[in-house]
């Protein structure tokens, strides 16, 4: 049974909540290998997300900043991707506004500090850039204006 609306069923979802579970015409997903835009009849598949902002497109307008549009920052995850839904699986997520700036901002003079004592060891600089990818992500989030 085709949907004749062409809108996508989404579901954000953390360990902790439900954040967003209804239509959209179109949903941009920060996954590790980059940016997405996913559509009514898209192809399936599974990516691993990165931090950043997840947007739900509710109507026609689809700049970042239309009143239509949902935004969501995400700390890393998986979204699975069917023709005619979103499942966006997150170890963290929060609407803009539930954003605390300056401790993300501490977060992110944290992760330069651990970027400086890696030294020679990978995984310290891997932690390093996780941690500051989150922080900018989160600070990005917070700082758009609508």
């Amino acid at each position: 049974m085709a949907d004749e609306t062409n809108q996508l069923r989404v579901r954000l979802v953390t360990p902790e909540r439900v954040l967003f579970d209804q239509t959209a015409t179109a949903v941009e997903l920060p996954s590790k290998s980059g940016c997405m835009e996913v559509l009514y009849g898209h192809a399936p598949l599974l990516a691993e997300l990165g931090a950043g902002e997840v947007r739900m497109h509710l109507g026609a307008g689809l700049e970042f900043t239309s009143p239509e549009t949902e935004r969501y920052n995400v700390n890393w995850g998986f979204a699975e991707v069917l023709g005619d839904r979103v499942t966006i699986l997150a170890s963290d997520a929060m609407k803009p506004e539930e954003i605390d700036v300056p401790r993300a901002e501490r977060q992110l003079d944290e992760g330069n500090e651990l970027w400086k004592q890696a030294g020679e060891s990978e995984d310290a600089y891997n932690e390093a850039l996780r941690v500051i990818s989150e922080a900018e992500a989160k600070i990005a989030s917070a700082t758009v204006k609508h």
